[in-house]
């Protein structure tokens, strides 16, 4: 199922509300000075000697969808995402994985919703040095107790999957920075989680083999269709990963949407500047150029039947290209109707503005 689809549906695996993260001693005291006095976080540092890391954060993601949580260096974003298996315990607000209430979860219960529900997938690998490829991907069957011919053989089945079958036998140092991640995402997806927790899984790695890893992710998660958390400080890589982004500034979220949403809507100051830099070349789609075809026939008639047409989903980029080939405004179709008209100053203005024609 697509994230689109999921999300018509309502099917909600995650849900996060209202959670805060403040390290230090003094952490409820700051607190009930921030709902009354709405603080600052330096405020906060400098009063109580406590670190907002999350605050007020909250959201839902879809079932299958890639939620990407992306920002600088001291966003918050890593301190987020593990609060979702509790590697951090929340100081205040809830999380609800599949309908469970993580933060209520016992020791127990705790340890094996870690390992039954949530698969991670870390920036260094984390392999155990002393096993073999094979031994690590299958080490999450192992702590459930199933038999080794079987978690064997089911490593192997997923080392396929990441192109690593001819490694199996070997040790984490004799294979590449990228082939190791390769090992963690298959470990991660041994157990076949619901929910995969990803925190900025490529950033140590060279540009290419990142590119490349990004595209395996990418072709992974639309057979595997898993619901999946994807902390990047990289917005390209946000875009080219994501269906949808949320933005973190001093452990706040500032915007959610897809990447099309923010590039042509930023909801602030900061997040332009954010986005700036990024080509919307393939980011924004004909729907979000288009001026309506109501508007357009009431002003210079219908267009004609040899008009050029495409789907709304069209990019920018493809856009473009008909404008160069040819002069007649371009009709754009939602499932074989027509619904708007693109001209070529829709285009020059939207590459030039970064926004809609008004």
């Amino acid at each position: 199922m697509t994230s689109e689809a999921a999300a018509a549906e309502g099917d909600t695996v995650i849900k996060v509300e209202n959670v805060w993260k403040i390290f230090g001693e003094n952490a409820d005291e700051a607190m009930s000075a921030i709902n009354s006095e709405g603080l600052s976080k330096a405020e906060v540092l400098e009063r109580y000697n406590a670190v907002v890391g999350v605050a007020e954060v909250s959201f839902e993601v879809q079932r299958g969808e890639i939620f990407c949580v992306m920002g600088l260096s001291g966003s918050g974003k890593s301190t987020l995402v593990r609060h979702f298996n509790r590697l951090l315990e929340p100081s205040f607000g809830s999380i609800e994985i599949d309908g469970v209430d993580v933060m209520g979860l016992a020791p127990d219960a705790l340890r094996s919703f870690r390992n039954r529900t949530i698969g991670m997938v870390f920036q260094n690998f984390a392999l155990m040095p002393h096993r073999s490829v094979l031994d690590n991907v299958a080490m999450p069957m192992e702590i459930r107790n199933i038999n080794k011919n079987e978690r064997l053989s089911r490593a192997a089945e997923i080392l396929k999957i990441v192109e690593l079958q001819a490694w199996g036998n070997k040790f984490a140092h004799e294979l590449s920075g990228g082939m190791q991640q390769r090992v963690g995402l298959a470990r991660a997806l041994a157990a076949d989680p619901d929910v995969l927790l990803m925190d900025e899984p490529f950033s140590a790695l060279d540009p290419l083999i990142r590119r490349q890893l990004q595209d395996e992710f990418i072709k992974l998660s639309s057979v595997l269709e898993k619901t999946t958390i994807f902390i990047t400080h990289d917005l390209d890589e946000a875009v080219r990963v994501g269906d949808r982004i949320a933005i973190m500034r001093d452990g706040r979220v500032v915007q959610i949407g897809t990447a099309e949403d923010i590039v042509m809507h930023p909801a602030d100051d900061y997040v332009a500047d954010f986005v700036a830099g990024i080509s919307r070349l393939k980011v924004v789609r004909a729907h979000a150029v288009m001026r309506p075809l109501a508007e357009h026939t009431a002003d210079h008639g219908e267009p004609g039947a040899d008009a050029p047409r495409v789907e709304e989903s069209e990019t920018l980029s493809t856009l473009i290209q008909m404008a160069i080939d040819a002069e007649a405004p371009i009709v754009v179709q939602d499932g074989g109707q027509d619904v708007g008209v693109v001209t070529r100053r829709d285009i020059l203005q939207t590459v030039i503005e970064g926004t809609e024609v008004s």
